[in-house]
C-alpha cells in the first residue's frame, strides 16, 4: 500500500514484547512446533483472490514456486491494470510468532502505481477470503508493509503497518493516516530480508527487524478507508479484531517468499498436560483436551 514518508514514531513503551518474550518463545519452542506455512514446493494450503476475478483463480499464474520460493511474478502481464492479488492461507490465527524471509526482484510490471516500486506486504487479522467482493482491491487487514530500497538512495523503511479498512492505536491514541513508517534501516538490493511478526491478538502487534522491535502498536479495529469494493456488511466499524487470515500480497512488484512459518502461541496453558508448552501466551482449554 501507499507509503507515507512523515515522521516516524519512536515508541517507549512495552519494547519487550519482541525483543524479550519473541526470543524466550524461540528458545523454548522446538522445529516441530512451527507449522510450515510455505512447504517450498507448492501452494498447498494457499488461495489466491485479484481483483475483478473470483476466489481462487490465480490470475496469469502470479503466484507460483521455483527454486524453493513461493514467488509473485508479472512475466505474462502486458500491463497491471490495478489487479491487485492476495494469497490467503487456509487457517486463520490469533495469537501467534511469524517470520517470513523475503526479498525483491526483477522490474514492476508496467502499469502499477509508483507507490508500489518494491513494496508488497503481509496481511495479518485479515477478513475471510471468501467474503470478499469481486471487485475489492485490499483486504480489510492490518498490512505489514515490505519495502526495498530505491534508486534515489533515499532512506526507506520496511516492516512499516498499513492499515485498509483498519484503525491501530499507539500509547492508547488512534493513529492517523493511512500508513506508519518503522525505524528500520533500508534494504537495497536483491538480499533476503527476515522479518518477524508477533500477534496477541486484539492486544497488540510487534514488527521485528535483524533482532530488533522496529515498530508496536496496539489495538487492531475495523475503521476508515483505503478499501473499494468491499461488502458493507464485512466492514463492521469499531470491532477489534482478535483473530483472522493472513495473506501475502501482490502489488505489481515481483518479490520471492523463501520462508513463511508460524508459532501459534494460544494452547494449552495447564502445566499438568502433556498438551503444555511453555512459550504460550493465551489459554485455549479446548486444546487441554485428549
Amino acid at each position: 500500500m501507499r507509503t507515507l514518508y512523515g515522521m516516524v514514531l519512536t515508541l517507549s513503551i512495552g519494547l519487550t514484547i519482541a525483543s524479550g518474550s519473541f526470543e524466550a518463545g524461540q528458545n523454548q519452542a522446538t522445529p516441530q512446533d512451527w507449522i510450515q506455512l510455505f512447504n517450498g514446493k507448492s501452494l498447498d494450503g494457499w488461495t489466491p483472490k485479484f481483483r475483478g476475478h473470483p476466489l481462487g483463480e490465480n490470475y496469469l499464474g502470479t503466484f507460483g514456486v521455483a527454486n524453493g520460493a513461493l514467488r509473485v511474478s508479472y512475466d505474462k502481464y502486458e500491463r497491471f491494470e490495478d489487479r491487485f492479488g492476495h494469497l490467503f492461507y487456509k487457517d486463520a490465527f490469533s495469537y501467534y510468532r511469524l517470520i517470513a524471509e523475503y526479498r525483491f526482484v526483477g522490474d514492476q510490471a508496467a502499469g502499477g502505481p509508483d507507490w508500489a516500486v518494491r513494496n508488497n506486504g503481509l496481511m495479518l487479522h485479515s477478513q475471510a477470503p471468501a467474503t470478499m467482493g469481486v471487485g475489492q482491491d485490499f483486504p480489510i487487514s492490518i498490512e505489514v508493509q515490505l519495502l526495498g530500497g530505491l534508486a534515489n538512495g533515499k532512506p526507506r523503511s520496511t516492516a512499516n503497518v498499513c492499515t485498509p479498512g483498519t484503525q491501530i492505536f499507539m500509547n492508547d491514541t488512534m493513529v492517523k493516516g493511512h500508513c506508519r513508517n518503522s525505524t528500520s534501516k533500508t534494504y537495497a538490493g536483491d538480499d533476503w530480508v527476515r522479518v518477524e511478526i508477533e500477534v496477541h491478538g486484539g492486544d497488540r502487534i510487534a514488527h521485528v527487524i535483524d533482532g530488533q522491535t522496529v515498530l508496536e502498536y496496539q489495538r487492531p479495529t475495523i475503521g476508515g478507508g483505503d478499501v473499494n469494493g468491499f461488502d458493507p456488511a464485512v466492514k463492521q466499524d469499531g470491532t477489534l479484531l482478535k483473530a483472522g487470515y493472513i495473506a501475502i500480497q501482490g502489488e505489481s512488484h515481483p518479490t520471492e517468499s523463501r520462508k513463511i512459518e508460524l508459532l501459534n502461541l494460544a494452547g494449552c496453558m495447564d502445566q499438568k498436560s502433556p498438551k503444555y508448552k511453555p512459550y504460550f501466551v493465551h489459554a485455549d482449554p479446548a486444546a487441554c483436551k485428549p
